[in-house]
């Protein structure tokens, strides 16, 4: 027989995980409405009344059936792997308390614990800011460009004027006239990114917004699918990079990685002068890009 003592326990647990289960929804539900499609490599479409992402794009995101992800929106009482926790905290673009939130919330134990994603944060964008007059980004694995401070947006092009979705520096040597044509060599670039993307994705081949990604530079460069056939692989690196600036002229700068998260993360990427005439023409670019503001 069972005692009150013992029922009541059971009545409190029984609380407490309800009570876990409701908070693990309501913080799906806040971190999925707070992402674009844009942001994860899918198609916005006209008639998107969901703010953020569909609960079928996380699913999809990260390789879960859509009811079953569902059911964890409604706290149904589901087993949720740790594997899975993994596929969602990085379909959601979670940063690493976030991260350690959801798994905390799910009273499992973090396989990759420091994980997290490719949010920028508000001190991030403050160094960003702070590095000017050198031209200076934020980047993911995929060359996506999160963040940028004022002399990368006019470096090669207006970039606030280019749409988010576009705002991927492999896309844009493909595809825009005006960043191609302020870059001393396209072709040698092109090639070098190729094999860069493809060194990034060997650790992600199966995951949709990569894959996604890899067929919109293919179906719109006959360029791309053809270096792509070489199979290079190039790991980033530090190297002197030539631009030709359409208002201060040609720069000649030295491009570096600071890696800011785990394995393929997001990385800090700054172009400091090779020479004091280009050092000169950025803060021209800088005072230009002031005066406009």
């Amino acid at each position: 027989m069972t005692t009150m003592a013992q029922e009541t326990a059971a009545i409190a647990t029984a609380t407490a995980t309800d009570v876990r289960r409701g908070e693990l929804a309501a913080f799906l539900r806040s971190r999925r409405e707070r992402i674009t499609p844009e942001q994860v490599g899918l198609e916005r479409g006209r008639r998107r009344r969901t703010p953020g992402l569909r609960r079928e794009e996380v699913a999809q995101l990260a390789a879960v059936g859509v009811t079953w992800y569902t059911w964890l929106e409604q706290a149904r009482d589901i087993h949720v792997s740790t594997q899975v926790l993994d596929s969602i905290a990085r379909a959601l673009l979670l940063d690493r308390s976030e991260r350690e939130h959801l798994f905390a919330l799910s009273g499992a134990v973090d396989p990759s614990p420091g994980g997290e994603c490719t949010a920028v944060t508000p001190a991030l964008g403050l160094m960003l800011e702070q590095l000017e007059p050198f031209p200076a980004c934020v980047q993911n694995a995929r060359l996506d460009i999160l963040a940028y401070n004022r002399t990368y947006g006019r470096l090669l092009c207006d970039l606030d004027a280019v749409p988010l979705e576009d705002r991927n520096c492999l896309w844009l040597s493909l595809t825009h006239g005006e960043w191609r044509a302020g870059m001393a060599d396209p072709d040698e670039t092109i090639r070098a990114m190729a094999a860069k993307f493809r060194a990034s994705m060997a650790e992600h081949l199966a995951e949709p917004p990569w894959k996604a990604l890899l067929k919109r530079f293919q179906d719109a460069s006959p360029e791309f699918r053809e270096v792509w056939a070489r199979h290079e692989v190039l790991r980033p690196g530090d190297r002197v990079k030539v631009f030709r600036q359409a208002q201060v002229g040609t720069l000649r700068v030295t491009g570096t990685n600071l890696w800011i998260g785990p394995g393929t993360g997001p990385k800090l990427h700054v172009y400091t002068p090779a020479d004091d005439e280009t050092r000169e023409r950025l803060e021209r670019l800088q005072a230009l890009v002031l005066a406009e503001a």
